[in-house]
């Protein structure tokens, strides 16, 4: 099958008009230019490799769209499914919590909970449309979870394991006064409530004690069986060093630019947050993905809670240095898959899988189509066979790269 007339998003450049050739679900050919006999024409859309997220927190949410209503998994799992494949992903980890039930997540992200999930994922992962993997939040003061996620780890149901610590007070809640009052809001408590819940916790930090030896022990097993580990929220030096040491390659939402530095010269990846980017700033008050970004410090791009945020997080970082498209879209494509070990994937390039993204910038980015090992798994409609594609207005073309205008 051919696509053509696409500006086609490879891993150092772009080609303004061109065309791809799929074959038994992996790319086969690239031309340079259109072909006259193509099967679908992109009427001038992008073509991006499928993106890879490497951490969404979408699916506690679509299982439990509010605190208490609880709907059938495999609906939540499918529904979600199908919004990850609109948005353009084609390889998503589900972030799932390994934490004691709290008073502000209640069962939520309890383990139990979590891996209820993890086992419906596993038995619908053959009729789901995007490739699902698990990501697993593991909540360092939370030691009793450690037994759970080494059962899961030898059945081979984990693919990424981030140590975090959300305790008020340091990495991503290192502002108490705003993180009480986030909770109060959410949560609709008083400030004083919410203050003695946020108080609690930090008590119970205090009286864990030395955790350092469980890590270690969880972190040995983990690499033993080939998952990536990263850490979560890095806000000083010494913590990026320590998770480093305990063996992570992957440093999630660096809190400062320090921190996220500092991963750099360890040799750690790092990623952020699409919406972070999008916005420009985080809703925490931490690092901006976009300063990162400017600063040759991102690695990786994640939905985070807001699936909908990569494609114009994309096109938004593309502006902002010189190496353009085919940079910013690597963010989502090329260098998680090298990060989390997916060689199969993640660029526009013979032989690996035809994972595509067809997209639309103007008037709002938006994605028209996605492939997944050359099968459309999402489309509105306005990409259909040759010479039947609704193709782009003249106001539209004209926003196309000359060379592509030219070839049109």
């Amino acid at each position: 099958m051919w696509l053509s007339e696409f500006e086609i998003v490879l891993r150092d450049r772009v080609i303004p008009n061109g065309a791809v050739r799929i074959e038994n679900g992996r790319i086969a050919e690239i031309r340079e230019k259109p072909v006259g006999h193509a099967d679908i024409e992109g009427g001038g859309r992008l073509l991006l490799p499928g993106f890879i997220d490497m951490h969404g927190d979408m699916v506690e949410r679509e299982v439990e769209p509010r605190i208490g209503v609880h709907v059938p998994m495999r609906i939540g799992i499918a529904e979600l499914d199908k919004k990850l494949a609109s948005c353009g992903i084609t390889t998503a980890y589900a972030a799932l919590s390994f934490i004691g039930a709290s008073v502000t997540s209640g069962v939520l992200r309890s383990q139990d909970h979590t891996t209820d999930i993890i086992d419906t994922i596993a038995g619908m992962k053959d009729h789901l449309l995007v490739d699902h993997r698990i990501h697993a939040r593991f909540e360092v003061t939370f030691t009793p979870a450690i037994p759970t996620l080494q059962k899961l780890m030898d059945a081979g149901r984990l693919h990424l394991i981030s140590l975090m610590d959300h305790t008020p007070g340091q990495g991503q809640y290192r502002d108490v006064e705003l993180y009480i009052a986030r909770i109060a809001k959410e949560r609709g408590m008083t400030v004083a409530a919410a203050s003695e819940v946020v108080g609690k916790r930090m008590a119970g930090r205090n009286g864990q004690g030395d955790v350092l030896n469980a890590l270690q022990d969880l972190s040995a097993r983990a690499r033993a069986v080939g998952i990536v580990l990263a850490s979560h929220d890095d806000d000083t030096l010494e913590k990026v060093e320590l998770v480093h040491g305990l063996g992570a390659a992957l440093s999630e939402f660096p809190v400062t630019l320090g921190a996220a530095q500092e991963a750099r010269r360890l040799g750690m990846h790092t990623a952020m947050g699409a919406p972070n980017a999008l916005r420009g700033e985080s809703y925490s008050g931490n690092l901006s993905a976009r300063q990162a970004y400017e600063a040759g410090l991102l690695d990786m791009l994640a939905s985070d809670y807001h699936p909908a945020s990569i494609l114009p997080a994309v096109l938004g970082l593309s502006e902002l240095r010189g190496d353009g498209l085919a940079a910013a879209a690597a963010l989502t494509s090329a260098n998680p898959a090298n990060a989390l070990g997916l060689t199969d994937r993640g660029v526009i390039e013979p032989g690996l899988l035809a994972d595509f993204v067809v997209a639309d910038r103007h008037p709002v980015p938006r994605v028209r189509a996605t492939f997944r090992a050359g099968r459309m798994i999402y489309g509105d409609g306005t990409l259909a066979p040759a010479g039947k594609a609704e193709r782009l207005g003249p106001v539209a073309a004209e926003r196309l790269p000359a060379a592509a205008r030219e070839s049109a």
